[in-house]
């Protein structure tokens, strides 16, 4: 279908384009008018129903977002900020320039307006950037009756009315209950006597990966958002979680791939962007590994009388920081799962230490009946490689399981302790293990 109607949109047929938009869901008409020029993306987006056209424009690039606001009239920016929901408007308003904002402000009333300037002077990736303030308020007096009368009057302009929520005349939090609760109920029993006044709420201050947490933990499909008087300022729904969610992964990848993070789609990033996240920690590993010449300087006079001793330094090398990278790969996620807390860095080293025991052995062994038998080498060099990889094995996966637990004891992220750095470091290790078993086992 989606075919057809770029087909459609092509040949100017605009109407009949339209009435096969409108039985799409928004996420998918926002797709099909990416994939079209701007010019017939502004025709279209005008000839959409209003309330479809806020909606697809909210799951459109920033990039698209930004034409359709620089191109249309003051009037149609005012409709498109009306049906949109409040977040959904921060949202995209955090990635405009100045301009944008400017003119999006400026077709706002003063209460809109009021509440986005407040939006935006919370953290970033904070609660109170995420959160939306569309939600079902309630009160402790009202009978189930009165509660579903007024969540028929308000629920419409509600980003979700499953839960909702009890607050005080104060606006403080007492209770949350459901909507599943409130039909099952007697219509004359009154809010305050079945609610749930064990309440799991955020502070506006929470960063986002806490709250993505809080969600998994839970299950919830939403939780609300209180200042530091426990005052309800807003809810934070299932749906901004997932983005957090796919947000935070997309950092930790990029880090553990020895970038700087950033939002940009790939093809959407210039190459001068792309290479300015890119030169910073290759600078710092290449500097990094000046060290692991410098240990084969060192030792350049027992690699000249022993030369073959210089062919197994690539396997070396390449098993310990593979080695320490599983194990820096393991509690990196399990960090950002909340399974490992900063206090288990005695658990992670032993538990590493007797992974690493098993795994060594093995890999000695096979290697040891490998050289020594399949390619002849002398008994006592392959005793010195065979040893070295044990060895190297051991302290890899103790370096690599601790590292990142250090690094978040130290207020950095984890995944910067991931395989380009556990590599670069282990490399330097694994070096002075071979060696120093070389001259001792050799008498180099």
């Amino acid at each position: 279908m989606r075919d057809d109607i770029l087909e459609l949109i092509e040949q100017s047929r605009y109407a009949d384009a339209r009435n096969e938009l409108i039985k799409l869901n928004a996420v998918d008409i926002a797709q099909v008018l990416e994939e079209v020029h701007q010019q017939n993306v502004l025709i279209m987006f005008r000839i959409l129903p209003k309330e479809i056209a806020a909606t697809a424009f909210s799951y459109m690039s920033y990039d698209q977002q930004r034409y359709i606001i620089e191109s249309i009239t003051d009037k149609e920016i005012e409709i498109i900020i009306d049906e949109l929901f409040l977040d959904d408007t921060i949202d995209f308003l955090e990635e405009m320039p100045a301009n944008v904002v400017k003119k999006v402000l400026k077709n706002t009333d003063d209460k809109t307006r009021k509440l986005i300037n407040q939006f935006l002077n919370y953290p970033e990736d904070s609660a109170g950037s995420i959160m939306t303030i569309e939600y079902v308020d309630l009160k402790r007096e009202m009978t189930v009756r009165q509660a579903i009368d007024h969540i028929k009057k308000t629920g419409i302009d509600k980003e979700t009315i499953n839960t909702c929520y009890v607050m005080d005349q104060s606006r403080k939090l007492e209770g949350v209950i459901s909507i599943r609760k409130l039909i099952l109920s007697d219509d004359d029993v009154l809010i305050g006597d079945i609610m749930d006044k064990d309440v799991i709420y955020i502070n506006t201050s929470d960063d986002q990966e806490k709250i993505a947490m809080l969600f998994k933990k839970y299950d919830f499909i939403s939780m609300p958002v209180v200042d530091k008087e426990r005052r309800l300022v807003g809810i934070i729904t299932v749906d901004d979680v997932v983005d957090i969610i796919d947000q935070e992964n997309t950092e930790d990848f990029q880090r553990m791939a020895a970038m700087q993070p950033s939002e940009e789609e790939y093809l959407k990033t210039s190459v001068l962007e792309l290479a300015k996240n890119r030169i910073p920690w290759l600078l710092i590993l290449m500097i990094s590994a000046t060290f692991t010449g410098n240990i084969i300087r060192k030792y350049e006079e027992a690699l000249q009388s022993v030369v073959i001793l210089a062919s197994f330094i690539p396997m070396l090398m390449d098993t310990g920081g593979n080695a320490g990278a599983q194990s820096s790969t393991l509690v990196i996620r399990g960090i950002a799962l909340g399974e490992i807390k900063l206090n288990d860095l005695g658990k992670i080293l032993w538990k590493e230490f007797r992974v690493s025991v098993i795994v060594g052995l093995i890999l000695a062994i096979v290697n040891f009946l490998r050289i020594y038998f399949l390619e002849k080498v002398a008994f006592n060099i392959s005793i010195v490689v065979s040893i070295s990889i044990f060895a190297t094995v051991i302290l890899a996966k103790i370096v690599g399981g601790s590292l990142p637990i250090i690094a978040k004891k130290l207020k950095l992220d984890p995944a910067i302790m991931a395989s380009p750095l556990i590599t670069t470091i282990v490399d330097a290790v694994a070096l002075m293990i071979y060696f120093a078993a070389a001259t001792s086992i050799l008498g180099l």
